[in-house]
């Protein structure tokens, strides 16, 4: 009886025993892998020899128990993790998914993964993960996804690649692969994607064995340098929803039953080619179709109404072909419609007035084309719409009053047509950025209201009959671009508007007048009246302002005074997330005039002050205070008091009271990086600034994402970026509408000045702050970096921001380079003009345009190892 009751016993013993061993297994196997890893941010805090037995909660670890717990999945991403990927992971004998992808591990294509004998999925994309694919690929024969994109991998693609027969995923995309591509893909028979894309090098024909692959969804071969003609063996890729041929070589004439056969096509792509033939009628069959994209070939022919049967079409793009005949009415009444792009063919017909039920339709462009109507009051129905675009057609007529209703409307080009009678007044559009009416026969005046949209940036009403003074009020905007010359315009010009324009977008207007002009308004001298007016206003608004001097003296008098009585009744509450030696009392005592720096920001004055430890911090007092109560105050600090990123400033601590805040941030050295490009001397290195703009970057993307709760800076400026004595640069200042709350913190904003360059131009209408608008402020730190000039005054002897002073150079002289800094060595120019362009790109007046700081921060990342050949062209835009 006893032996019985021992049996079971010692089996559970054995069982406990075998559960502990193969834990602590579990647990040492990933501390040895995590050893070989660089981990800048800390994400992996989590894995350490204290939490041992709870590994499977440790961050990115996912376990099943059978019966003890084993690793079966480790998702690493996007963790800023570099250093060597070890093969000591192998040893985890359930692994079947590994994703370190979006890191920066620099190595050659680790082999050793392929002794994970039980491993399903790889993806260690968008790594820097170097080098050729060697021919042992093959070990790694049990992967069912196997992704490399985004990486520098090189060379050609081995045939014993065709070993692995169990892919559903085979990506090696965004790499440097070059060559003919093996007949290997007809082993793939479970393949489901395939992914060769932008692999400039390749330069070799279109395996025809793909057509075999029977169960493929996706096929992306775009920007490869693929040429020769469309094997009729991809009719047979019945299952097919995606087909990407872009931007290649290809030539030919596409095989006229290939729409039809596909009937799953969601999207079909072969734009940018060098292909031939009638345009697709078959391509609708399927009734699936959401996005066709034949643009920039050389098809020729008519679209007929069959394009109806298409009733999930929303994207429609055949620019840049030789299309021609009546332009379908049917696409303007399709329900899902989101874009029509058919520039640069020889179209003809009308617009009809049944646009109106094409109620998601967000982008038209017909230029250059032989339309020949009206244009429909039904346009102005469309709510959704943001550029209309139909210029050097044979429109006729009046503009209808309610043509730019649409509130997001951002871009209308209808230059080079017949348009005749008055411009209407655009009082509803008040996201307008872009204007061309250029080349009709208007007639009137100039609109007031256009002043009142309050993000119109670029103007052309060049070449029409219109007559009457150019509005004063207009130079209120910040035009980039403003043409009225040929028309009948009369009076004097405002001054803002002639400084940094061409003469010729003045000229052809005799009754013009100005400085610089043929006629300078010389009846326009103030008379002895004005002046004696002038001086007595001037003498009232200095007796007033040195009234305001004293009010102001006597009241920071009598607040300096309570802020003493009120530290020492003990008023003063301190928290600290550091330990440091400071007192209540001894910190509000150092904050007087000799500690301070600087004239102080929109939220309060910083001043230094040294600890008894010798220890120099920087205290903030934040101004405009809101209601919070105590608990919820600190509760608010805490959160941006927790954020560990090299690229921001600690919080140390607070101190506060019941109507004042003293945030207390570490000390850094260099100050800030808006003092160092005022000063005269300024004077730093690329490699030093590229370095400055990746780490403020990093930062905003961490706040943006990483971060949780996601945050906003919501006051990006070089003012705001420190740098510490090694030129690291730190954001300050983020977040600040979290403490000081909504209200008081537009209050604070709005006093600094809404105009502020740095501010997005959605800025002054939307309510609600975006991701976006950090990306804009973040771009315009950035053409400071590049131009080594000023945000607010980009030229010394104007009064001109850096983005439209960088857009006017741009668009006049059509040469990037000459807005970069002249004190760069030439050498760093490619370097140089990649990252102007990207300061563009986020500097783009519509927020949909601009890049995430993600997606910033892998640009400039590859600045350094790759240069950029851009050719900016900035009226793309509009």
């Amino acid at each position: 009886m006893a032996a019985a009751c021992t049996y079971p016993f010692l089996l559970s013993l054995i069982f406990a025993f075998f559960v502990l061993n193969s834990a602590s297994s579990e647990a040492d196997i990933l501390l040895t892998f995590k050893a070989s890893i660089e981990d800048s941010s800390n994400y992996l805090s989590s894995w350490s020899n204290a939490s041992a037995s709870s590994y499977c909660n440790w961050t990115g670890i996912a376990c099943i128990s059978t019966p003890s717990r084993f690793v079966t999945n480790i998702n690493l991403q996007s963790l800023n993790l570099s250093g060597e990927i070890s093969p000591s992971i192998c040893q985890l004998s359930y692994l079947t998914h590994l994703n370190l992808a979006d890191n920066l591990f620099n190595q050659p294509i680790p082999l050793h993964l392929s002794q994970c004998s039980t491993l399903e999925t790889l993806n260690l994309s968008n790594n820097l993960i170097w080098g050729t694919i060697p021919d042992q690929i093959s070990q790694f024969g049990s992967l069912k996804v196997l992704d490399f994109s985004g990486n520098h991998v090189e060379g050609k693609i081995p045939e014993s690649v065709g070993s692995l027969t169990n892919l559903q995923v085979l990506n090696l995309g965004r790499n440097l692969l070059s060559g003919i591509v093996p007949s290997v893909f007809g082993n793939f028979t479970e393949l489901v994607v395939l992914d060769l894309s932008q692999n400039a090098f390749l330069g070799s024909e279109l395996p025809s064995d793909i057509g075999k692959l029977e169960k493929l969804e996706q096929l992306l071969l775009q920007s490869s340098g693929f040429h020769g003609e469309i094997p009729n063996s991809f009719l047979g890729l019945r299952n097919l929803t995606i087909l990407d041929l872009s931007q290649n070589n290809l030539s030919g004439k596409v095989p006229q039953t290939l729409g039809s056969s596909l009937e799953k096509l969601v999207s079909f792509d072969v734009s940018q080619n060098m292909l031939l033939g009638p345009f697709l009628d078959g391509i609708c069959n399927g009734k699936g179709l959401i996005n066709l994209s034949l643009h920039t070939n050389f098809f020729t022919g008519s679209i007929t109404n069959s394009i109806n049967q298409c009733i999930n079409l929303e994207r429609f793009q055949v620019q840049n072909n030789g299309l021609s005949g009546e332009f379908p009415n049917a696409l303007w009444s399709l329900p899902k419609i989101k874009l029509i792009r058919a520039e640069n063919n020889r179209f003809s017909g009308e617009i009809p007035d049944t646009v109106s039920m094409a109620a998601q339709l967000e982008q038209v462009q017909l230029d250059n084309n032989s339309f020949s109507s009206r244009i429909p009051q039904g346009l102005g129905l469309v709510k959704s719409l943001y550029r209309f675009s139909a210029s050097l057609n044979g429109l006729y007529g009046e503009l209808p009053p309610n043509f730019c209703d649409s509130p997001v409307m951002s871009i209308v080009n209808l230059s080079h047509n017949s348009l005749s009678g008055q411009i209407p007044e655009l009082k509803k559009c008040r996201k307008l950025v872009s204007l061309s009416l250029a080349d009709n026969s208007l007639a009137g005046e100039i609109p007031p209201s256009l002043a009142d949209l309050p993000v119109l940036t670029y103007l052309d009403l060049s070449g029409n009959s219109l007559t009457g003074p150019i509005p004063q009020e207009l130079q209120n905007l910040k035009l980039a671009l403003f043409n009225v010359s040929f028309n009948k315009l009369s009076g004097r010009v405002p001054d803002s508007l002639i400084s940094g324009l061409p003469a010729s977008f003045l000229e052809g207007n005799p009754g013009l007048c100005g400085p610089g002009l043929p006629h300078s308004c010389s009846d326009g001298q103030p008379t002895h009246h004005t002046l004696g007016l002038t001086a007595l206003t001037c003498a009232l608004i200095s007796v007033a302002f040195g009234l305001g001097i004293l009010i102001l003296a006597a009241g920071f008098f009598v607040y300096h005074r309570r802020s003493k009585q009120k530290c020492q009744m003990g008023s003063w509450r301190l928290v600290f997330f550091y330990p440091l030696r400071v007192t209540e009392h001894d910190l509000v005592m150092g904050m007087n005039e000799k500690s301070a720096v600087g004239s102080g920001g929109a939220f309060g004055r910083v001043h230094i002050l040294g600890l008894p430890s010798g220890e120099l911090v920087a205290v903030k007092k934040l101004v405009n205070y809101g209601s919070h109560s105590s608990k919820s105050l600190k509760a608010e600090i805490k959160t941006l008091a927790k954020i560990r990123h090299r690229n921001i400033v600690k919080i140390l601590g607070f101190c506060h009271s019941d109507d004042s805040i003293f945030l207390i941030y570490e000390f850094l050295q260099k100050g800030s990086l808006g003092d160092l490009i005022h000063r005269p001397d300024f004077e730093l290195q690329w490699g030093v600034r590229l370095r400055i703009a990746i780490g403020v970057a990093q930062g905003l993307a961490y706040l943006q994402k990483d971060y949780v709760p996601h945050l906003l800076h919501r006051n990006v400026k070089s003012n705001n970026i420190l740098l510490d004595e090694d030129f690291e640069p730190k954001l300050t200042d983020f977040a600040l509408d979290r403490i000081l709350g909504e209200a008081a913190f537009q209050s604070t904003m709005a006093s600094e000045s809404v105009l502020s360059c740095y501010n997005a131009p959605e800025y002054g209408y939307c309510k609600k702050a975006s991701e976006q608008m950090d990306v804009y402020s973040f771009g315009v730190v950035l053409l400071e970096l590049v131009t080594g000039r000023q945000a607010e005054q980009a030229e010394p002897t104007e009064s001109i921001d850096i983005v439209k002073w960088v857009r006017r150079r741009v668009n006049i002289s059509n040469g990037a380079s000459q807005v970069l800094d002249p004190k760069i060595s030439e050498s760093f120019q490619k370097e140089m003009l990649g990252a102007l362009e990207i300061a563009l790109q986020c500097t783009s007046v519509m927020p949909e345009k601009r890049p995430s700081m993600f997606e910033v921060v892998r640009a400039l990342q590859s600045l350094p190892s790759t240069g950029f050949s851009v050719s900016i062209q900035f009226q793309s835009e509009h």
